[in-house]
């Protein structure tokens, strides 16, 4: 293999595919092609265990056996990192960071959602893991991202722009209720009370559009991530689950079965 190479894994919150796709990110289009892709979870802490296995969202092929869905999977591993990389090098723990820890790379996470605390057993494996104060800071957490000119680095981020209520520096608040758990707050949850009334279709259009800008407002950060990063660092931009927005009667995601909470985008490439 060639050298080691820095990775930046980039997860937008609750990002459905075609909230990406009808956003038409002008920056992550020319990263390269954006699939359509299918977590492994409904909800952020799960979904979050799966991407730190290495599992990222996967491409529901039909007549495909599991095993050569993983094998394929990992494989993309050599183009990511620099390295060979197999399901069995991850035996026993199951745990990407780790052996990224023991193969040489600096790890560390900046996350925006409580539900991934870094007293939470997400942490483990990495030199750094932090909670944002803001769950809608992505610009700060690129401006804190730190490398090395002795070894390559690996980024976790979880990005809250594109979380309920999908609000990014710059746009007004939307009138929308506090919905605990949905906000990231499960601390808060006895709290507040259920709204009495569910979503009219204009707001459920309105919250859906304000998913769309909260992905053109992350694809203006990518600049500023591009210039901040060494030469020849991976990007990996998907989500952990997608995210409902009335269809059928479902809104959000976690205790929700509809095929939009498992939609999600992934777009990677080579920033060199």
């Amino acid at each position: 293999m060639g050298e080691k190479r820095s990775w930046v894994l980039l997860v937008l919150d609750s990002c459905r595919y075609d909230a990406m796709i009808a956003a038409a990110p002008r920056h992550l289009n020319a990263l390269g092609t954006v699939h359509r892709r299918y977590s492994y979870a409904s909800w952020t802490a799960p979904a979050h265990y799966h991407l730190l296995m290495g599992l990222l969202p996967h491409p529901a092929t039909r007549e495909t056996h599991a095993a050569e869905i993983y094998r394929e999977n990992y494989h993309l591993f050599n183009e990511r990192l620099g390295i060979d990389l197999g399901m069995s090098d991850l035996v026993p723990d199951l745990w990407l960071p780790s052996l990224l820890q023991r193969r040489g790379w600096a790890t560390g996470a900046w996350v925006s959602m409580p539900v991934l605390h870094p007293s939470t057993p997400l942490s483990r494996g990495f030199d750094t893991y932090r909670l944002r104060n803001n769950h809608a800071d992505l610009q700060g957490i690129i401006e804190d991202l730190r490398f090395y000119d002795d070894r390559p680095t690996f980024w976790l981020i979880n990005a809250g722009e594109t979380h309920y209520p999908y609000a990014f520096p710059g746009q007004s608040a939307p009138p929308v209720p506090h919905l605990s758990g949905v906000h990231g707050a499960l601390r808060r949850i006895d709290e507040h009370p259920a709204p009495e009334l569910w979503f009219t279709g204009e707001q459920l259009a309105d919250l859906k559009e304000r998913q769309v800008e909260a992905v053109r407002y992350v694809d203006s950060l990518i600049p500023l991530l591009r210039a901040l990063v060494p030469k020849n660092t991976w990007l990996t931009v998907t989500a952990d689950h997608g995210e409902c927005f009335g269809e059928d009667g479902f809104f959000g995601h976690g205790p929700v079965l509809h095929p939009k909470v498992w939609e999600v985008p992934l777009v990677e490439g080579l920033l060199k």
